[in-house]
């Protein structure tokens, strides 16, 4: 302990963390005893898990690039074609030839084949050790799989348990969605229907509120989903000097919801209707409470990964369990198992994070569709309406009834 004194006071000036941890107890003349080994080996294991040789690291790093990939792409909204290829009779075997293009497939190619090769590896010397090509004092890697009898249905319970809590924040995350382009619906729609005193020099600022309207799920979506270009989403919508203010903002929705609320302001309205107008604005600080939560606290991390941790241990000792019933048919078995596990417990990482896998882009552009349909047919409306109105002046009156020059004549 004398000699780690000197190695520790030159480490304290660096925040408390050496650079290298070997540094600390590589650092004196004499080779470091039995004990201080023990005491490295952690610390070797843990740099070399978490920086594993390039030859060893493109594997995973091809499966995470596919899996990125896949994240990143566009969702639709479904139509009754869709549904009806959804549940067509054919669809099991279009899911099965298109299983090399699936994303959730390609990802688990590392944990899959190396456990698949793990189980060939103790295949190859269980079958050494009996036809005697070893030495007799190699073991004979083989147990009774009462244990895994035992232990099947907690490793049930588990995955159950993590695809059903990541299918409820999928559903939540939909749900505040929904609230939030219903909110931006009803709120554009009580904008079209209020007029105030002076609706010709509203009009402006009415139409730039339709738009700020349109922009917030847009910004929203750009918050909750990484690698979104907000600038190219919202420049059909705003000015260039609105635009650059969102742009700088850190919280961009928050400054969507900022414009909204200045705009009403300035609007000429009567005091119930502006409050009745703001009001609304409350469901999209809800959504972007709700979305904000289901971004930063994922299911409890110490149950993900006692379920990854539970799901490797079953496979590497699985081999040893079948190998007095099934020989060779391990390795088809191994394999089997392994993709069936993990395809399901990666179902469950991917859904836990519900926004890329919802029809963002889709939900938005309907939005905007349904709010600027309503704005022509608001327009057509009302001037047919002025023109009825001016035809009741000059020929009847407002109940129908002629009026006193038609009568007089």
């Amino acid at each position: 302990m004398t000699n780690l004194l000197p190695a520790l006071s030159l480490s304290s000036n660096s925040q408390f963390t050496p650079q290298n941890p070997l540094k600390l107890y590589y650092s004196h003349s004499s080779p470091p005893s039995l004990p201080t080994k023990f005491l490295l080996l952690p610390i070797l294991c843990s740099k070399s898990a978490n920086s594993p040789s390039p030859s060893l690291r493109w594997v995973p790093e091809w499966a995470d690039a596919v899996k990125e990939r896949g994240m990143r792409k566009r969702r639709a909204l479904y139509t009754p074609d869709d549904w009806r290829a959804h549940r067509s009779s054919s669809r099991h075997l279009r899911h099965l030839l298109s299983s090399l293009s699936s994303r959730v497939i390609l990802s688990l190619i590392p944990p899959v084949f190396s456990l698949t090769a793990v189980a060939a590896a103790l295949a190859l010397y269980n079958s050494a050790v009996s036809l005697a090509w070893l030495p007799d004092f190699f073991p004979l890697f083989r147990a009774s799989s009462l244990p895994y009898q035992l232990t099947a249905p907690a490793l049930a319970l588990l995955l159950v348990f993590r695809t059903e809590a990541s299918y409820s924040r999928f559903v939540e995350g939909r749900k505040a969605w929904m609230k939030v382009v219903a909110g931006a619906n009803e709120l554009a729609g009580m904008v079209m229907s209020v007029r105030g005193n002076n609706c010709g020099a509203d009009a402006g600022v009415r139409r730039e509120l339709l738009n700020y309207i349109m922009a917030f799920p847009v910004a929203l979506k750009c918050h909750v989903i990484n690698g979104s270009d907000i600038r190219s989403d919202l420049q059909n919508l705003l000015e260039e000097d609105d635009l650059s203010v969102v742009v700088r903002s850190k919280h961009r929705p928050r400054c969507i919801i900022e414009f909204i609320s200045q705009s009403l302001q300035i609007l000429h309205l009567e005091e119930p209707k502006r409050n009745s107008l703001e009001m609304k604005i409350s469901c999209f600080h809800e959504g972007i409470g709700v979305c904000e939560q289901l971004m930063g606290i994922p299911i409890p991390l110490s149950y993900t990964r006692l379920t990854s941790r539970f799901l490797v241990l079953w496979h590497l000792t699985l081999p040893v369990i079948l190998w007095d019933d099934c020989n060779w048919i391990v390795v088809p078995a191994t394999f089997i198992s392994a993709a069936s596990l993990f395809c399901i417990e990666e179902v469950g990482v991917l859904i836990e994070e519900p926004f890329p896998m919802l029809a963002l882009d889709d939900l938005c552009k309907q939005l905007h569709d349904s709010i600027r349909e309503a704005m022509a047919i608001e327009n057509q409306v009302h001037v047919r309406l002025l023109a009825k109105m001016k035809g009741h002046s000059d020929g009847h009156s407002i109940n129908g009834w002629p009026s006193s020059k038609t009568e007089q004549g």
